[in-house]
């Protein structure tokens, strides 16, 4: 639970296999000779409410100290590098993350005034505003990862799925997602949809053996797959990219922006990560069209946000992020799109 909790995205940043290799080359490594260690980590209440149901109540570990064998403390501190990130912000932020902790631990901390009874008294849970600034807080996150969604009785049933890991942790969300709709994990030459993942990286690079594998498994897969593809983000890139369309660097990149967006002619607030994007003109768009290709595209940019053809899918966004609003839809629609258009062999 440790190895898995303690490199959490949001402080390490995502995905977090390819920002641990960043933080490896550029972090320093201190008079010590270590670097920063843990940074991040899991506090879990496990228990039973009154009825006897198993509760579960889990936040994140930000601000942590490391006390040594000999009493030593060590409070390792950092500030996530974001869109619009200001150097001397995230470095005050770090100097605020570490006097919290020294303060908590080093003295000097006062005690809280005793409330009054009346409005507010009792658990913080049950105050009224800390239950509105909550409810603010999820009023644009999506419904479905706000409740428990488990493979029901019909997990199955519709057949099985293989999800491609292209190297990011958003993987085991979407196939979670996937798996509630109905289908099962299996291997590669399964007959079922596959879904070509997330993950980092430029699909015109060549030099990378990851993405030279995977644009031979995304052209192998468009060209014999007889069973449905789907691909999101780095997937949606490479399918983008066999089509012949342009695959460029976005000027500023997307990383938890949520937005709003013409989804083929609906209006959809949909959660975007990349850095890269499949791009296209009206041109274009008419000649694909002829080969019966339909494009979700921004009129001013000609950024690709989906798209669509015989046997296949691709969506620029990810249907899995908490900021996609209808993702668990969105996904189960376009995949099923996908199966329903397969070219008989």
């Amino acid at each position: 639970m440790l190895r898995q909790t303690m490199f959490a995205a949001t402080v390490t940043g995502s995905p977090v296999q390819n920002a641990c290799r960043v933080i490896a080359r550029h972090e320093p490594r201190g008079t010590d000779g270590r670097g920063r260690g843990y940074y991040a980590g899991a506090l879990a209440l496990v228990g039973r409410d009154a009825g006897g149901a198993r509760t579960l109540d889990s936040p994140i570990l930000i601000r942590t100290a490391d006390i040594d064998g000999r009493g030593r403390l060590r409070v390792p501190v950092g500030a996530t590098l974001v869109r619009h990130s200001n150097p001397a912000g995230e470095v005050a932020e770090t100097h605020a993350k570490a006097a919290g902790v020294l303060t908590a631990l080093g003295g000097g901390v006062r005690a809280a005034p005793a409330r009054a009874a009346g409005a507010g008294a009792g658990r913080l849970a049950d105050d009224p505003q800390v239950q509105a600034a909550l409810d603010a807080r999820r009023a644009d996150l999506a419904p479905f990862w706000l409740r428990m969604n488990a493979p029901g009785p019909g997990a199955g049933k519709a057949g099985h799925g293989l999800v491609v890991d292209a190297e990011d942790t958003f993987t085991s969300m979407l196939a979670h997602l996937l798996a509630t709709s109905g289908l099962q994990e299996a291997a590669l030459a399964h007959p079922g949809p596959a879904v070509l993942g997330p993950g980092p990286g430029d699909t015109s690079d060549a030099a990378d053996p990851r993405m030279r594998l995977l644009r031979g498994l995304a052209a192998d897969l468009l060209r014999e797959h007889r069973h449905g593809l789907l691909g999101v983000c780095l997937g949606h890139e490479l399918i983008a990219a066999e089509l012949g369309l342009l695959i460029v660097r976005k000027r500023v990149p997307a990383q938890g922006a949520q937005e709003r967006i013409d989804f083929f002619g609906r209006p959809e607030t949909v959660g975007f990560y990349n850095t890269f994007t499949a791009r296209c003109d009206a041109r274009t768009e008419t000649e694909l069209a002829s080969h019966r290709v339909e494009l979700s595209r921004d009129a001013a940019s000609g950024e690709v946000h989906a798209l669509r053809g015989h046997g296949f899918g691709g969506l620029q966004f990810h249907p899995e992020s908490v900021l996609t609003l209808g993702g668990a839809a969105l996904a189960a629609q376009e995949l099923a799109l996908a199966r329903q258009t397969v070219p008989q062999a």
